[in-house]
Formats: C-alpha cells, sequence, structure tokens
C-alpha cells in the first residue's frame, strides 16, 4: 500500500476520488491564503492534540507542535512556560535559522507517526491545494508521506499541479490516482470555489465583513492567511491593509516563516510610499530584508539597504540600515564578496548615527550593541582581547543604565558572547559561568545549552554535556547538530547504540549532514555491518567526493572482503586528499602489511605517528618492525605506546607489555 497523488483540475473532483477511503478522517485546505503557513495539516494536527489532551504524546512534542500550530496554545495550559516563552515581547531580538522549519516538521512527522501507530483501525486524510501551499505546509507534507505508514495513515495529497519540492517523495512514496471529471468546460466550477474565491463577485465590503468575523475568532493562523488577504481586497487596502499585512509579516518572521514573509513583504510594499508612510515602508522593507538575508539571499538585502538611502534622509533609518549592511559583510555574504573593511565602516558610520540620538538613554543602549559588531570584527581578526574589552565595557554600560531585571535576553546576549571570548582566550571555567548566567536569564534558547554542552564534554563532564544536548533538542526542537554532537558523546562514553540511534535521527532530519553520515558508516563499521557502512559512505561521497574518511570506510569495507588491492586504491586516494589524517595512512598500513608489503606498511605508519603518536599506531608499528627481524626498534615503539598519552587501554597494555617481553632477550646468566 502506498499514499495518494490525487489528479484532477478541481477540489471537487479530487474530494470525490477520496471519498471512498477508509476511516476518512476529513479534508484539509492547505492555501497559504486560508491559515499561512502549515494551513491545512496544522488543522488537521491541531484536531489530534485537542483529541489527545494532555498525553505523553503531546508533552513530548509540545514544543514543535506550538511553534507551528500557534492557536493550540489555549488548548494546552500545562505548556504555559513554552507558551509565554513564544509570545515573550523581547523575542524580536531572537531570529529562527530558516532549516528550523525542518525541525519542527521532523517533530510534527514523530507526533502523527506515533498517534496513528496507537490506532486500532487505519485512517485517511486528505490534504489538498497544495499547489497553493506555503513551503513549511509543503515540508510538512513531504516528511508525513515519507514517515508515516499508509497501513496506518494512508494521506491524499492533491492539487491542480504537483509543487517541485514534492515530486521526487509522491514518486517514491505514492501512486497517482487519476478522479474522473465530468463533462463540459466549468463543470463543478461554481461549487468548487471556496469563500476566498467567490468573493470577487461581493465587492470590498463583503471582504470587510469576512475579515471581521475571522478576526472575532482570536485565532492566531487567521492573521497569518485570510485576514490580511481579505484586508487587502476590503476597502481600505492602503490602511487596514496594511495593517493587517505588516502584523502578519511581523508573525512570520518572529516563527521562521521567512518564505511567506516575503511573500507579505511583496503584498505590502507596493501599497506604502516612503514619502508618505515611511514608517510602514521602512517596517516592511527591513523585515523583507532579514527575511531574505535568512533565507541564504543576502544580496537582496544588501539592496534594499542601498535603495534605502536612496529614498530617504530620515537618521534612524539610516542608522539601521548602516548596521545591517555591516553585519551583511561582516556574515552573509559569500566569500567572495565579503569584506570585513567595509564592515567597519559602515559599522563606524551606524555608531555615528547613533551618537546624535536625542534620548541619552536609547542613545547608550544603541551603542552597546551596535559596538558588539566591532567586538565581532575584532574576534573575526584573532584579537581576542579587544573583542573582550568592548563586550565587558558594554555589560557594564547595561548594569548602570537597565534597571534590574530589564530586558533579560539583551544582557544574555551580550554574555554569550563574552563566554565565548573567554573560551576562545583559554579560559573555560569563567566561560561556563558565564553560560551558566545566561542560561539563567534565557532559559527557553537551544542555542546555548549546546554551546555549554561542547564546553561541558571538552572538560570532561559527557553526563552535563548529555542532559543539555536533550534540552536543547526538546527546546530547538530537534537540532540536528544537538543529536550529532550527542551521539559523539555517546561515542565517547563507549554507547554505540545510543549514539547510532541519534544519528539515525540528526540524519533524518538533514539528510545532507555529511559529518553524521561519516560516524554513523565508521560506528557500522566496527559493529560488524559493512553493509550498512558501505551504504552511507556512498551516500556521503555523492554529497562530498573524496571525503578521505568516507575513502577510508570503503578501503576498510573492501579489506574485510578480502579485496585488498581494491582496498588499497580507496585508501591511496585517501592519503593523497588528505596527507594530514593518520588514520589513513594508518589503515593503508594494515592493508599493505595484510598484503605482505611490510615496509610500505612501516612508511605508512611513520606518516601517521609522525602526525599523531597514537598508542595503536605504535604498536602496530612495533609488530611489523619485528616481522622485519628488528626486535630492538620493535621493543622501542612498544615502550612508547605504554607511555603516550593518553595511554593505551587496559587490555592493549597488557599486550604491549606481553610483545616487548618477547622482543627482550633474557639477561645474562652469572658465571660461577
Amino acid at each position: 500500500m502506498r499514499h495518494v497523488w490525487l489528479e484532477a483540475p478541481l477540489p471537487r473532483d479530487r474530494h470525490a476520488a477520496a471519498s471512498g477511503a477508509e476511516g476518512l478522517l476529513g479534508s484539509f485546505d492547505c492555501r497559504v491564503w486560508q491559515r499561512g503557513p502549515y494551513g491545512g495539516v496544522g488543522e488537521f494536527v491541531r484536531g489530534l492534540v485537542l483529541d489527545q489532551g494532555h498525553s505523553p504524546l503531546v508533552a513530548r512534542h509540545q514544543v514543535e507542535l506550538l511553534c507551528a500550530v500557534r492557536d493550540l496554545g489555549p488548548a494546552m495550559p500545562w505548556a504555559a512556560e513554552a507558551v509565554a516563552a513564544l509570545d515573550a515581547a523581547d523575542v524580536r531580538i531572537r531570529f529562527h535559522p530558516a532549516r528550523r522549519t525542518r525541525h519542527l516538521a521532523y517533530g510534527i512527522g514523530e507526533f502523527v507517526a506515533a498517534w496513528a501507530a496507537e490506532r486500532r483501525a487505519p485512517a485517511a486524510v486528505v490534504f489538498d491545494r497544495v499547489d497553493e501551499a506555503d513551503a513549511t505546509t509543503v515540508e510538512l507534507v513531504d516528511v508525513l508521506l515519507r514517515r508515516l505508514d499508509p497501513s496506518r495513515l494512508r494521506l491524499y495529497v492533491g492539487g491542480a499541479s504537483l509543487p517541485v519540492a514534492l515530486a521526487a517523495t509522491v514518486a517514491e512514496y505514492a501512486h497517482p490516482l487519476a478522479a474522473a471529471v465530468p463533462p463540459g468546460p466549468a463543470a463543478g466550477e461554481a461549487t468548487d470555489m471556496a469563500a476566498e474565491d467567490a468573493a470577487e463577485v461581493h465587492g470590498p465590503a463583503w471582504h470587510d465583513e469576512r475579515a471581521d468575523e475571522l478576526a472575532a475568532t482570536g485565532e492566531w493562523s487567521w492573521q497569518l492567511g485570510a485576514i490580511p488577504y481579505h484586508r487587502e481586497r476590503g476597502t481600505r487596502p492602503a490602511g487596514d491593509g496594511v495593517d493587517a499585512l505588516r502584523t502578519a509579516l511581523a508573525l512570520a518572521l518572529h516563527s521562521g516563516f521567512y518564505e511567506h514573509a516575503v511573500r507579505l513583504a511583496g503584498r505590502g510594499l507596493p501599497l506604502v510610499d516612503p514619502a508618505g508612510d515611511t514608517r510602514n515602508w521602512w517596517a516592511f522593507t527591513t523585515m523583507l530584508a532579514t527575511a531574505l538575508t535568512a533565507l541564504d539571499r543576502p544580496a537582496e538585502a544588501l539592496a534594499l539597504y542601498d535603495h534605502a538611502r536612496q529614498v530617504t534622509d530620515e537618521p534612524r533609518i539610516r542608522l539601521s540600515a548602516a548596521y545591517s549592511t555591516a553585519m551583511l559583510h561582516a556574515r552573509h555574504l559569500p566569500e567572495p564578496a565579503r569584506d570585513l573593511a567595509a564592515a567597519r565602516t559602515w559599522l563606524e558610520r551606524a555608531l555615528a548615527l547613533a551618537g546624535q540620538l536625542d534620548d541619552p538613554r536609547e542613545r547608550t543602549v544603541t551603542t552597546v550593541f551596535h559596538r558588539q559588531g566591532l567586538a565581532l570584527l575584532d574576534s573575526r581578526a584573532g584579537d581576542h582581547t579587544a573583542a573582550l574589552r568592548t563586550v565587558e565595557d558594554g555589560i557594564a554600560t547595561l548594569s548602570e543604565t537597565l534597571a534590574p531585571g530589564e530586558r533579560p535576553q539583551d544582557r544574555a546576549r551580550l554574555l554569550h558572547n563574552r563566554a565565548q571570548l573567554r573560551l576562545a582566550l583559554g579560559d573555560p571555567d569563567r566561560a561556563l559561568a558565564d553560560l551558566d548566567t545566561v542560561i539563567a536569564q534565557d532559559p527557553q534558547n537551544a542555542e546555548y545549552y549546546v554551546d555549554r554542552a561542547a564546553l561541558h564534554r571538552a572538560t570532561g563532564r559527557p553526563d552535563a554535556a548529555i542532559a543539555d544536548y536533550g534540552t536543547a533538542i526538546r527546546l530547538g526542537p530537534h537540532l540536528p547538530e544537538a543529536y550529532y554532537n550527542r551521539a559523539e558523546t555517546h561515542t565517547d562514553l563507549g554507547r554505540p547504540q545510543a549514539a547510532l540511534a541519534d544519528l539515525d535521527r540528526a540524519l533524518r532530519i538533514a539528510p545532507d549532514h555529511l559529518d553524521a553520515l561519516v560516524n554513523r558508516a565508521g560506528l557500522y563499521l566496527e559493529g560488524g555491518e559493512p553493509d550498512l557502512a558501505e551504504r552511507d559512505a556512498h551516500a556521503g561521497l555523492d554529497l562530498s567526493p573524496g571525503q578521505p574518511h568516507l575513502l577510508c570506510v570503503l578501503g576498510l569495507v573492501e579489506s574485510e572482503r578480502g579485496r585488498l588491492a581494491e582496498a588499497e586504491a580507496l585508501l591511496t586516494r585517501a592519503v593523497e586528499g588528505a596527507p594530514d589524517l593518520p588514520t589513513a595512512w594508518a589503515n593503508r598500513a594494515a592493508v599493505r602489511f595484510e598484503r605482505d608489503d611490510v615496509p610500505g606498511a612501516v612508511a605508512d605508519l611513520d606518516r601517521a605517528i609522525a602526525l599523531d603518536p597514537d598508542p595503536v599506531a605504535l604498536f602496530n608499528r612495533g609488530l611489523a618492525h619485528r616481522r622485519l627481524g628488528d626486535p630492538a626498534a620493535a621493543a622501542e615503539d612498544f615502550t612508547r605506546a605504554l607511555a603516550a598519552d593518553p595511554g593505551p587501554d587496559p587490555e592493549l597494555r597488557a599486550e604491549l607489555l606481553r610483545e616487548r617481553a618477547s622482543c627482550t632477550p633474557p639477561p645474562p646468566v652469572a658465571p660461577r
């Protein structure tokens, strides 16, 4: 059994084709101008949550559910802390990475799959008009098609055309179901049109009434879709329409729904005049630039700031544009176009303009945060001491200027900067103290837990690191990097199965996570599953041809299969591509030793040990020296291996002692 792609030009005909589905739960309209991002699928998920109530399953996935379907807030009173974090007034300083929607989709997919698995009877659901859906909806439908067992919950996905982003998934996980279309060029057309389509015959006043009805529901999702749609077409598009589009744009931007933010800004900008309505024009412009930057389109954002300087002399706008231009040059433009000197010039202009602000308090606070850009540039140039001085000056100034407890996230951001600089300067204890304070001030920011976990891991606190990675995964939610790093920590602790589970999760969220593929291939190889190791190695090499660690994996797989010539060829490619990688030399040495090329093995081990005097490599070179008839050199390698830091594990230590003893001639017997 497979999922279904519904082929028909009209919604009525697609619905008719799906009407006989076993256990049909309903049909959901996915158009973006209905309920915005996650439209349609979000309504379905909302129904599941309302049906479940405060179940362990809902609680386990509450962060991603709330982030995607904010209308759930009133239905989840037990999640008050998470709701408050999403609604915090100062959330404006934090913008999510664009890839976050993929993380949300993974978590929601896990939730729906678990719900479906618990059902006693199979079910089906229709997601229609996906060709008119937001990118978030398409992304989530893609995940559900891949994740759900159609024998438990079968998806019927429909539209007038198949979105390009869904084409490959539909081809793999669904089969087409052609609907019977009644004869006649316009058969069923009038009844198929939803209210938004039919509205064109009612006129602007009808749009006003419809927007009022939707606003009265208080439901968050209407603000992102149907309300701005109707306000723009109502009696006051340049008034109510602009206000609704701006509200929706701010909500989309702060939620990380950047494709929709670009769409909304594109509707709002033509309705405002930079000369007559500077406030709204700049709001649409700067929020559009932020969305474009998040979508990795910084050149378009830069053009918007250049245009802003051409059309207005308003000091605050020029201040904001100067600072944003500096950050584009410092962080976001592609490497050939990035210009740190230009970034510093624009920062100096921004600071000069900040110094002209009338309000002394605003002038001080704005200057503090703009100077953090200078600290970034100093750090990038390697002058961490100067950067730290700037950050500490800012922390002290904020303490003098702000009331206790005021703007905690702003303060946390500066402390986070100081922690990173202290770590760069070799002061991990004080960096950790700063991160503890940062998390106390801003406990809902997953990034801070990831950073503290890395510091715990580096300073020998693996259990604390695992706990912080778990919190980051819950709050993030489902950050693939947190899963990946937690997997590495499990590996360090000798827990390969836990590590594999985390790597599986990371790769389900981000199939192109190269490092996760590398590590999972290695764990599969060590766990005696060469076929799986080979699969991951080839997948990684498709992403990064010549990746040396993966060539090593393939070489070792071929070696285990007795194909030593092929193994050596692969490992030769690895050492040629990464001559500073000691494991590549050590692995080729092992293959050469098996092929009785003992001098070649010694030469490779010489290179490996020069790069990293690892006890295992020293042990292997000692064996090779003994094979060549040089017990003195062998004994020397065994002795070095025993004295290595970190030393060999107990099992290897015992073997080294035995091998060294066999190389040492017995002491002469004294004459009597």
